[in-house]
């Protein structure tokens, strides 16, 4: 767990995203649904609002992918997030961890970065759109799932 960080928050709660920044699904949404096998994040439950778990599916043992919305593993490690370079020190468990604060109204040097890894990742709604009949949510469940971890909700697709 990270020690001795702190941090303000500059914006309102939920409110004045970068314009380019829209995700679709709020980090207690996310957890409610079901992601990241449940095991994200366990371990710093305190520092954000505590409604954001009151219905969240979490393991604090082990990643459980039946946890997910799509009940399958979309994940990577920690450590290929980290040997990627993807991780930024002041928010040492990755891109959500980012998103839950910069959603509570920190901004950051890492911003804009981190809006750019978002708006890439909407490319997988479009093989979605293209390789799917609406609503299947039985196609493509491992790239649904992934999208469900960047915000994007592709259940209504």
């Amino acid at each position: 767990m990270q020690k001795n960080y702190s941090y303000y928050l500059t914006k309102p709660v939920g409110k004045n995203f970068d314009k380019t920044f829209k995700p679709e699904l709020t980090p207690k949404e996310m957890l409610t649904i079901g992601v990241f096998g449940g095991k994200y994040m366990t371990d710093c439950q305190n520092e954000f609002p505590q409604d954001w778990y009151l219905e969240a599916k979490l393991c604090h043992e082990f990643h459980d992918p039946q946890l997910n919305y799509f009940g399958v593993n979309a994940s990577q490690s920690l450590d290929v997030w980290r040997k990627n370079g993807w991780i930024h020190p002041d928010d040492p468990r990755g891109w959500f961890q980012w998103y839950c604060r910069y959603y509570l109204g920190r901004r950051h040097e890492d911003d804009q970065r981190q809006i750019k890894r978002w708006l890439a990742i909407k490319r997988h709604m479009i093989q979605i759109k293209n390789n799917c009949r609406p609503r299947d949510l039985n196609c493509r469940k491992k790239q649904r799932q992934a999208l469900l971890h960047w915000a994007y909700d592709s259940r209504a697709i």
